[in-house]
């Protein structure tokens, strides 16, 4: 598999947002743009704030999560970034929180920042990093579930599981996603 150049998290831009379970994506993001000592800086023509480190291009969409797939279009298209050598962190609801999927493809699961990245690219075939986030229970409150900050205990679930992808990232920079399965996909157990 080839290395990844485009890592893409996804999440609602603002203040008013940033402590909502639907952005775990820009949590990663911002936590490995620290590990490589970057900084993400507002790009117009990418819809997005976006940082370098070599070959590799971390992507923050602030179109929306509704109109992600602008954004990811965009810089995929400008540098010629295949959708195997992009991937995207997002919140999933069929996860608990703390669980964490890395895998290629699929379906969307009603994930509006999927779908819009799917259409935009034309394919499903991109990598997803799956971030859990639990799901409420009842399908009238997903909207305002994700719209919300995790409770405390979640939180913690969560932090967890954002330092157990950094863990994993020299598997991911190298395309060993195998290997960074194998560092991922492990049981979770409440403390």
């Amino acid at each position: 598999m080839p290395a990844p150049r485009l890592i893409v998290g996804l999440g609602n831009p603002g203040r008013d947002y940033e402590d909502h379970r639907h952005n775990v994506g820009y949590w990663f993001v911002d936590q490995l743009a620290q590990q490589l000592r970057v900084t993400l800086t507002a790009q117009g023509k990418f819809f997005g704030r976006l940082a370098r480190a070599g070959d590799l291009w971390l992507l923050q969409p602030t179109t929306y999560m509704n109109l992600s797939g602008q954004a990811v279009a965009a810089l995929a298209r400008f540098y010629r970034i295949g959708p195997d050598e992009t991937l995207v962190v997002h919140d999933d609801l069929d996860l608990p929180p703390g669980g964490i999927r890395l895998k290629q493809g699929g379906g969307n699961g009603g994930h509006n920042g999927l779908r819009d990245i799917q259409a935009r690219l034309a394919t499903p075939d991109f990598w997803r990093l799956r971030l859990g986030i639990g799901h409420p229970g009842d399908r009238e409150a997903v909207i305002r579930h994700v719209l919300q900050a995790p409770r405390r205990d979640e939180r913690e679930l969560i932090e967890r599981a954002l330092d157990r992808c950094l863990l994993a990232w020299p598997a991911l920079a190298a395309g060993d996603y195998a290997a960074a399965q194998r560092q991922l996909h492990v049981k979770i157990v409440p403390s």
